[in-house]
């Protein structure tokens, strides 16, 4: 009987802390401080939802050659090369429940042996603040290098390897009215049309390593500040399409080239610049909602005269989540 008690009693004090926990995060999931004319919550706790990724990187370079030139000359034979990594594909599926989300993601590419790099991607959108945090360690670029005066060559897999940081982070002004997470995380529901003002930094960590003839490295550290302009627009019930574009200009450059034993410093060019553009399309319907959302990374460093390199980081994310 004693023990029958115990149970009983252990087991209702657990439902009273889950019915205080549940009563907490409703309580902060819903909490006001936004114009509900706007955006509001979804009226369900719990969301299911499914995706597809597909992300890529490239880099570009273009400059002017003068090492073979007369000294004191300002001719030179000009240069440019394109490698691009192998796109990621991957299938995810996650759970929220009042905000707090738990996903798992699959790559059939890697589990057959087709894919041998390395990408972390963390996103968090909230009211009014959001980042994206994006890491990549890429041995498969391939491509091709131009020189004037020069065939073509070719660059095969496993020769170039590069692992990239990139860091944007924003900040809303009308966080009010206008949501972030109603596009990419469908954590709000956008009712009508409204944009804000946002201010933003960014930050890109890179080293780059090609075993050619002689070994190159190359490294840079880059730290940008900068401000933009987004727009949630709703042109009929259960619409959202979503366009944003944050330029920032680079404040903190500290990059280098290395040949061997030799190290080259590549001074900075006004204006040295990452641009972040962000896209989305939802649609939704009773408790259901499909999208499509992209993510776009630009930041160039140097200048065409002597050496100007280009990053290119970009995902595509297609969604289909259920809200219970």
């Amino acid at each position: 009987m004693a023990v029958v008690l115990l149970a009983a009693t252990a087991q209702g004090t657990a439902q009273n802390i889950l019915q205080r926990a549940d009563s907490m995060l409703t309580l902060k999931y819903r909490k006001g401080g936004v114009d509900t004319a706007y955006i509001t919550r979804p009226s369900t706790k719990w969301t299911i939802t499914a995706r597809m990724n597909v992300s890529g990187a490239k880099i570009e370079t273009e400059g002017i050659d003068r090492s073979s030139m007369p000294s004191g000359t300002e001719d030179g034979l000009h240069f440019k090369s394109e490698m691009e990594a192998n796109r990621k594909a991957t299938l995810s599926v996650g759970v929220s429940y009042l905000g707090l989300s738990l996903s798992a993601s699959l790559n059939p590419a890697k589990m057959m042996g087709k894919y041998r790099d390395y990408e972390l991607n963390f996103n968090s959108y909230g009211r009014r603040f959001g980042f994206d945090i994006i890491y990549q360690d890429a041995k498969n670029y391939t491509g091709w290098h131009d020189h004037d005066g020069m065939e073509r060559i070719g660059l095969p897999d496993g020769k170039l390897s590069v692992k990239t940081l990139n860091v944007n982070a924003f900040y809303v002004f009308n966080s009010r009215r206008f949501s972030y997470p109603a596009a990419f995380s469908q954590s709000y529901i956008q009712r009508r049309s409204a944009g804000s003002f946002l201010l933003a930094a960014s930050g890109m960590g890179q080293h780059a390593t090609l075993d050619w003839e002689q070994e190159m490295q190359l490294k840079m550290t880059n730290i940008s500040l900068g401000a933009g302009y987004g727009y949630n627009c709703v042109p009929g019930r259960g619409w959202l399409l979503h366009v944003s574009a944050l330029p920032t200009f680079i404040v903190y450059s500290n990059t280098s080239m290395s040949f061997g034993d030799t190290s080259v410093p590549l001074h900075y060019h006004f204006p040295e610049a990452i641009i972040t553009g962000r896209g989305a399309v939802v649609r939704q319907w009773g408790n259901k909602f499909v999208g499509m959302s992209m993510i776009f990374n630009f930041t160039n460093i140097g200048h065409e005269d002597t050496l100007a390199i280009y990053n290119i980081k970009w995902r595509v994310r297609t969604s289909f989540g259920l809200r219970l």
